[in-house]
């Protein structure tokens, strides 16, 4: 891992990041949480990388309710967020630190409308077709929950996770364009807020008979 462009913050974005990486015209995000159900697992980290590669991990405490200048950052409307399956992250973010993220790209619901050649959408998978990288995920399913102690294989799972995202997404925005999907796609991220208003409310298959 590139320590020269990789930082861990504590709690929060210090004001020198925060002015940084409001200069973004899109900025990567991703979370890392003691599981997949946001009411009973805690949000543990929040990485972040913009078009430079500048990538930072915000350790998230036990119990942690705010972080200003997160919130300020990715609420920010002229900046892009992008996420691979953004659906869960939204859902953490706000239970969590009540940030409503917007503008959001999610790079899962873009290459599922336009890699309909495949049913392995990924980001293991979708790295290793348009950025040529294989990604380490052995370290997915490990403790989070001591973010002081995180060990080197974890900080570079997390770095990773979030390093391709801005390259990936002017990827498929090509492709959305070229089969004519990328309004579609846009419609679909507008959607988002409420879909995950519908997931804290715990409803299932709304839209099901």
């Amino acid at each position: 891992m590139d320590l020269q462009d990789f930082q861990v913050c504590e709690r929060d974005l210090d004001e020198a990041t925060l002015s940084n990486y409001l200069q973004s015209e899109a900025l990567a995000v991703d979370t890392e949480t003691m599981g997949l159900l946001p009411h009973r697992d805690r949000l543990c980290l929040v990485q972040l990388c913009n078009e430079q590669g500048k990538v930072s991990v915000v350790r998230i405490a036990k119990g942690q309710t705010t972080a200003p200048n997160l919130k300020k950052l990715l609420e920010a409307t002229n900046i892009v967020k992008i996420f691979h399956f953004a659906r869960f992250d939204l859902a953490t973010l706000r239970h969590y630190l009540n940030i409503q993220v917007q503008p959001v790209f999610c790079t899962k619901i873009a290459s599922k409308l336009v890699r309909t050649y495949t049913p392995r959408h990924g980001l293991k998978e979708l790295v290793m077709e348009l950025e040529q990288v294989e990604l380490d995920k052995s370290s997915q399913s490990s403790d989070w929950g001591n973010a002081d102690n995180l060990s080197e294989a974890q900080l570079s799972y997390a770095a990773n996770d979030v390093r391709y995202l801005v390259s990936l997404r002017q990827k498929l925005i090509t492709r959305l364009q070229r089969e004519e999907r990328l309004e579609l796609a846009q419609k679909c991220f507008e959607c988002l807020p409420t879909i995950v208003t519908l997931d804290l409310l715990q409803f299932k298959d709304l839209f099901e008979h």
